[in-house]
């Protein structure tokens, strides 16, 4: 039958739009950024991003500061998404939320299997998390080959998969958490959400200011930060009315959209693939540690996303998104093996007394990052062959039977 796709903002159209560039400067500044790392000007530019401004390096500005904001995108579209779209619906929203826990659940079993009675034992939560920005650039790059549910349904495990990667650095990673700025951070949510639910507050400006004290509270917190950018995504007043420009949330959308495609993720990769290959790089990718990340994003994202989502569909707790096959489900699970982001910044947790590690790891979150990205592509390009031709019925490899 044919894919039916379901209707989406325009806000979402319009994000998805200016992410096909935004892959693009993505993909460019990855490979810009690793070259530049092994060339001769390697030490300097690796350097460059460890550089102090105001007590933090510039690279803990970036994954911090910078990545707030772009998770703050991410929430404003997933929330309009869960109250007037896709998700809106219970059973629809479940699917992405227990695709989220078996995807990392399973990778985070592959990787303890490799890794038990090791040093490297501690990096269980490495591969347990979906890089959104990498993700969604792919989707992006696949134009009208990916349906627009898949990209919401994309969109809405890898936010929940990031946000149960954040739940397991507070418990297994987070060695000085602060209580008292994590009380300060949600005392602050709360009035935020008071502010729009009690007062109606409908001025932007309250809200960012409250957003940014609430940033500095869950940095101080231990937590990681970005974590802020999500909440103030839903303390700020929307629309149930899918397109009314005059809410606040998406008017904020409307002024993120850029920046965070073309600004905001490049100078991400650049600052987070500065990745030095030493000598026994090979040697490091076939090791327990490397093994065990590889095989975790690899193959058991993809295995966890799809298993889960059979099991509740098959049990009656889910159905799948209108317009979607199990094998664009699979799609979406090989993407969620793009780690990158937040499983870098767990390397740093996990192995922060090991340098060796640390560099082994990275480099085996970006080749199973690759490996991932390059198979849920190539994929999902076979599967939406034929798709979407006006006044012609959908055939071929995407069709379900």
């Amino acid at each position: 039958m044919a894919l039916l796709e379901p209707a989406l903002s325009r806000t979402f159209k319009a994000f998805f739009d200016s992410e096909k560039a935004g892959g693009i400067l993505l993909l460019v500044c990855t490979a810009v950024s690793l070259a530049l790392a092994n060339s001769p000007v390697g030490p300097a530019y690796v350097a460059f991003w460890h550089t102090a401004v105001g007590g933090l390096s510039l690279e803990l500005w970036i994954n911090d500061a910078l990545m707030a904001v772009f998770f703050l995108f991410i929430g404003l579209e997933l929330e309009r998404e869960l109250y007037s779209g896709e998700l809106s619906d219970l059973r629809s929203a479940l699917l992405p939320m227990m695709a989220a826990i078996g995807g990392a659940l399973v990778p985070a079993l592959i990787y303890h299997a490799f890794n038990v009675g090791q040093p490297t034992e501690g990096g269980f939560g490495i591969p347990m998390a979906t890089d959104i920005a990498f993700a969604m650039g792919a989707l992006a790059l696949l134009g009208p080959a990916v349906p627009s549910s898949l990209k919401v349904f994309v969109v809405a495990f890898a936010v929940l998969d990031d946000l149960i990667a954040i739940l397991i650095i507070a418990v297994f990673y987070t060695t000085q958490l602060s209580l008292g700025y994590l009380v300060g951070a949600l005392v602050v949510f709360g009035l935020l959400l008071a502010l729009n639910r009690v007062w109606h507050v409908m001025a932007l400006t309250p809200y960012l200011l409250g957003g940014v004290i609430m940033w500095v509270f869950m940095f101080r917190s231990g937590i990681h930060a970005t974590m802020a950018g999500v909440l103030l995504a839903f303390a700020i007043p929307f629309s149930r009315v899918a397109e009314d420009a005059t809410s606040p949330s998406h008017r904020l959308e409307h002024v993120l959209n850029g920046p965070v495609a073309i600004a905001i993720l490049p100078i991400f990769a650049l600052a987070n693939t500065a990745i030095v290959l030493g000598g026994h790089w090979l040697a490091d990718l076939g090791s327990a540690g490397g093994l065990g990340i590889i095989v975790g994003l690899v193959i058991g994202k993809p295995l966890g996303v799809v298993l889960t989502c059979l099991a509740c569909v098959a049990v009656g707790v889910c159905r799948l998104p209108e317009g979607l096959g199990w094998r664009h489900i699979f799609g979406a699970g090989a993407l969620g093996g793009i780690g990158f982001t937040m499983s870098i910044f767990i390397t740093n947790l996990a192995f922060a007394k090991n340098g060796h590690l640390i560099d082994a790891s990275k480099l085996a979150v970006l080749v199973a990052s690759v490996v991932a990205g390059a198979i849920g592509m190539a994929w999902l390009a076979w599967v939406g062959r034929g798709t979407s031709r006006p006044g012609r019925p959908a055939s071929g490899p995407h069709q379900e039977e």
